[in-house]
């Protein structure tokens, strides 16, 4: 059984990987809304990732006999912007999440909690991947820009990343073979 303390952290962790599935969302109805159909399939894609992160946490707080205790989840910015914009957030937003990550780690690791740091390996490994991906696409943004061709280009590629990610193939996996 893992300590009331470590049990704290995994439920908020638990918020805050359904309040990154809000954010995908927010980020999808965006992108829908600049007719940009293949960025809110990617962002879609992103939405049940968030959830099913969510999930692998609350299984495990069940099966360590631990409380899950859900909290109210904060709504997500409704920023406008263009796409380079939105996937700077994406990336600090990631960054985030991946300091929240490490700071359980440490936590688990302080108390020699060997199961959960070893748990929460896999959303060490899955964060490399996240930041991985949203650099990717950052970088062909700055390469190929945000209009035009350019733009229908990306959003054809983020289209065919989220039907990737839909079969099971995510993260940096998806974004080299897109």
């Amino acid at each position: 059984m893992i300590s009331n303390e470590m049990a704290r952290r995994i439920n908020a962790q638990i918020n805050r990987e359904i309040y990154s599935a809000y954010f995908y969302l927010a980020l999808a109805a965006q992108a829908e809304s600049m007719n940009l159909k293949g960025t809110g399939a990617w962002f879609v894609a992103k939405h049940g990732e968030e959830l099913s992160h969510a999930m692998k946490m609350y299984r495990y707080l069940i099966d360590q006999d631990a409380s899950v205790r859900l909290t109210e989840v904060a709504a997500p910015p409704t920023e406008g912007g263009n796409l380079f914009q939105m996937f700077e957030r994406t990336l600090a937003h990631e960054r985030e999440v991946t300091s929240a990550i490490n700071d359980m780690v440490d936590h688990a690791l302080s108390e020699k909690d060997h199961a959960t740091s070893i748990f929460l390996q896999w959303f060490v490994t899955e964060q490399i991947e996240e930041e991985a991906t949203v650099k990717d696409i950052l970088g062909r943004l700055r390469l190929f820009g945000d209009q035009g061709q350019a733009l229908l280009m990306i959003d054809n590629e983020l289209a065919a990343i989220a039907a990737q990610m839909a079969r099971g193939t995510t993260g940096t996996q998806a974004a080299t073979n897109g």
